[in-house]
């Protein structure tokens, strides 16, 4: 028997020195001193020796069990380390690699003519108001001198939510807003998103986005109102654009004006953008009613004012040659990395 827990001893030996992974130690450990392990079957043999012999055997094969069972700890260690070594190597960073390099968003074409507009406005010492979109017929139409029959109150062009509550189909009920709450003298814009009911189009778009201008003070002029979009749009289109007025009516202005530039493409000669007649319509404007201004207590014997609005799709298309106002809808990166 001594001879056989020798034999185990070596055998279990040399199958730790060619085992190469955690399973194939535990399947050497289950052959040699699991229940049904070779090393357990000689203990359970011993009950044959004699008196002399059991003592001797015993502490023979308890030797080879811890012997055995020292190599296993061992080797387990050490195959753990090296397997750590493994998976370390897999994972490591060189952190002086160039990093992936992310694509990063742009603004939006319309966003970005926004604050360019803005930021003229801002230069010749305008504020920037804001209004809710959603707004009350009183702020969109009456307080504007929009009487009840005027075909904008009509539902086939305006999104009404409730009789009285609408999406705001200008931005010119800010106006109204800041009048209200402010006191004259002040200078404004308003850019915001507006909302009509136009069927989707080359042209059209139920949903698009306006500026809204206003300036209240003590003698204020028509003069005032032309010397200040002359210089925004020289400063938005180039020293060199001309700048006409014609005459037209708005309900919440009186007098008031339709507002075009020479066309930046030919310099007035006549050209497709034109459509051959040297100008381009970019904007309404005029002096503010005085119905309006008593409306919102202002007193029109005091104080004058001027109003101006402009769509900022019909200048993004008109300065980019751009013939179909979906294109800002759509999303399309194509479309949008130009810009």
């Amino acid at each position: 028997m001594q001879e056989q827990l020798e034999r185990i001893k070596a055998a279990a030996v040399q199958a730790l020195k060619e085992s190469e992974a955690l399973q194939a130690l535990e399947d050497v450990r289950i052959k040699y001193l699991g229940k049904k392990g070779e090393l357990t079957a000689v203990l359970r043999g011993m009950g044959a020796l004699s008196a002399e012999e059991r003592p001797k055997i015993g502490q023979l094969a308890n030797n080879v069990r811890a012997s055995i069972e020292d190599l296993i700890e061992a080797k387990k260690k050490a195959l753990m380390e090296k397997e750590q070594a493994a998976r370390l190597a897999g994972e490591r960073l060189d952190v002086t690699v160039p990093g992936t390099r992310r694509a990063l968003a742009s603004r939006h074409p319309l966003k970005q003519l926004e604050r360019e507009v803005c930021d003229i406005f801002i230069g010749m010492g305008f504020s920037i108001a804001e209004g809710p979109d959603i707004e009350s017929e009183y702020y969109n139409f009456e307080a504007l001198n929009l009487p009840p029959d005027h075909p904008a109150r009509d539902t086939q062009d305006t999104f009404y939510i409730t009789e009285n509550v609408l999406l705001r189909t200008q931005t010119s009920s800010v106006q109204i807003h800041v009048m209200e709450n402010q006191k004259p003298p002040f200078k404004m814009v308003s850019p915001g998103r507006v909302y009509r009911s136009d069927a989707l189009d080359a042209t059209h778009s139920p949903v698009f986005h306006q500026m809204e201008g206003l300036v209240v003070d003590k003698g204020i002029t028509m003069g005032d109102l032309k010397g200040t979009l002359e210089a925004f749009l020289k400063k938005l289109y180039g020293e060199d654009v001309r700048v006409r007025f014609r005459p037209h009516h708005f309900p919440f202005t009186e007098p008031s004006a339709e507002v075009d530039i020479s066309c930046f493409v030919c310099g007035g000669e006549g050209c497709r953008i034109c459509k051959g007649e040297g100008w381009i319509e970019i904007l309404g404007a005029g002096m503010v009613h005085p119905k309006v201004l008593r409306g919102c207590g202002i007193d029109p014997e005091i104080y004058s004012g001027f109003a101006f609005g402009v769509g900022l799709e019909r200048i993004a298309m008109r300065r980019y040659g751009i013939d179909d106002i979906r294109l800002f809808l759509e999303n399309d990166v194509r479309f949008l990395k130009q810009f």
